[in-house]
């Protein structure tokens, strides 16, 4: 795992005018909620869940019905009333688009972004693509209502490809998404004024590499590269979970300043 770490400790005792040393102890966030991606559900949070509930913190999984965009911004808020205090809000994938919306929420303390998309206000899930576009085993297959599976010869390669005995029953269980869902455009823009931290999954077959290390320098995210395919949350849980952990003991500190 490579890590590429900003200067946040130095920013916040610049910030604050306090050196480390003498600064009072601040308790990291304890509510973490995750937001799956699309063709997939909550269940492959598993291995994250286990490991930071395992740390202490309150972990909450939101459920998308990837009916449309506005009904999985409303589950994520759904999920984040329910919390008894700050929380770090987490997105894989098209859920990224969803905390990037949802995460203006007064409760979200910080952001986490595993290998997903962090649209600009007026940006769709799709449009990001713009940039560079998906690799080639990443391949929707759209059904006649306008809902999307991943094509079922290209899932594990564009998908899944180090998920193991687990590939095949992601392929087969996945959830078609409402293509409007990527479509619609953010109104809001939560990473240009909450602390946010970004996974990099160097084996990405849903969205390229390059484009995951772009997003991530343009919302000014603290960066850490994970070896893993576009699900490094199911296969790499340890490292995701270091992550959000990460984010829970800097939340607490990092001033709230726009990118």
């Amino acid at each position: 795992m490579i890590k590429t770490i900003s200067a946040v400790t130095a920013a916040v005792a610049l910030a604050t005018g306090a050196a480390p040393a003498s600064a009072a102890p601040v308790e990291p966030v304890r509510n973490i909620v995750l937001v799956h991606g699309a063709f997939a559900d909550g269940s492959g949070w598993r291995g994250v869940y286990d490991e930071l509930t395992s740390r202490g913190y309150r972990v909450s999984i939101v459920q998308n019905p990837l009916t449309s965009f506005e009904d999985d911004v409303a589950a994520t808020r759904r999920v984040l009333a329910r919390q008894d205090g700050p929380s770090i809000l987490v997105g894989h994938s098209y859920g990224g688009s969803v905390i990037t919306e949802a995460g203006s929420d007064a409760s979200v303390a910080g952001l986490v972004y595993v290998a997903a998309f962090a649209p600009e206000i007026g940006q769709s899930t799709l449009d990001q693509y713009a940039e560079i576009p998906p690799p080639p085993n990443f391949q929707p297959d759209v059904q006649p209502d306008g809902f999307a599976y991943l094509k079922t010869d290209t899932f594990i390669a564009g998908f899944a490809a180090d998920a193991g005995d687990d590939a095949a029953f992601l392929r087969d269980s996945q959830v078609p998404i409402a293509m409007r869902a990527l479509e619609t455009k953010v109104t809001t823009a939560a990473w240009r004024v909450k602390p946010s931290w970004y996974v990099v999954a160097t084996e990405d077959g849903a969205i390229a590499p390059e484009l995951l290390r772009s997003t991530a320098r343009r919302i000014g995210a603290v960066t850490t590269e994970v070896r893993g395919s576009h699900v490094v949350f199911l296969t790499q849980p340890k490292a995701v979970a270091d992550v959000i952990e990460q984010a829970a003991q800097g939340a607490a500190i990092a001033p709230t300043t726009a990118h």
